[in-house]
């Protein structure tokens, strides 16, 4: 025989429906994450667009480098006449992303004239933000963007939401592979899941999502630090 409905018993299956409701929801996310990750949207645009990645005293890092190699290769085949390099200086290095990115793309045979630098953004919303600025002083708003697989879901989103006509092209080169690309979709998902819900810029601004909802940071805080330490799943640049 079932018991009456107390207050708690009614909190609890509501508390139950919600986290059924999130996990379902942040499913979902995650499969378009790894669908966005494998298909390539590359089509004439004003400018091809690389997302930074970490640089070496002016080299670039591997990661950096197959986004450049994608980004030259779609340059030569004509999809866009400018190349936008992106990304600042990170703590202690003496060189930005976007300048090394630059460097290298003139090795490549890339003119000066044909690249175009966005060289203070310290995450993937600064950076585009910054570009979509310069892009549209130039009346300039079609894009391809290049980056790791992983990432391509959250950029394309976040290129829309600063008002770019956004496509994606990810690198197949890639030195983020195998056990650790999945890992970089999870916590890609986390993120566009929380980015959906309140806003890219609104998380950017505030950093935590704590800050936007009063109490979420104390019912989810714990399971969430425990979750990214059981799966490796470090904060990240973007």
């Amino acid at each position: 025989m079932i018991g009456p409905l107390t207050p708690w018993r009614v909190a609890r299956r509501v508390l139950a429906l919600l986290l059924i409701g999130a996990f379902v929801y942040w499913l979902l996310i995650f499969v378009h994450v790894w669908r966005v990750a494998r298909q390539d949207d590359a089509r004439r645009s004003d400018a091809i667009v690389v997302l930074g990645a970490a640089q070496y005293d002016g080299r670039p890092s591997p990661q950096l480098q197959a986004r450049l190699d994608h980004a030259v290769d779609l340059w030569q085949d004509g999809i866009a006449p400018l190349i936008v390099v992106t990304g600042g200086r990170q703590p202690g290095d003496r060189f930005t992303e976007a300048t090394a990115g630059a460097n290298y793309l003139h090795e490549q045979g890339v003119p000066d004239d044909a690249i175009l630098r966005e060289v203070d953004g310290r995450s993937s919303w600064e950076s585009l933000s910054a570009t979509a600025r310069f892009l549209h002083d130039g009346d300039k708003r079609r894009v391809v963007l290049v980056s790791d697989p992983y990432h391509m879901a959250r950029i394309d989103d976040v290129a829309r939401e600063v008002g770019l006509d956004a496509v994606t092209s990810p690198t197949r080169s890639s030195p983020v592979v195998g056990w650790t690309e999945k890992k970089r979709m999870l916590q890609e998902s986390l993120k566009v899941a929380a980015g959906r819900v309140v806003g890219y810029g609104r998380l950017e601004r505030h950093g935590r999502i704590g800050e936007l909802v009063p109490g979420l940071a104390t019912m989810i805080g714990l399971p969430l630090r425990r979750f990214r330490r059981r799966w490796g799943l470090a904060p990240d640049r973007g």
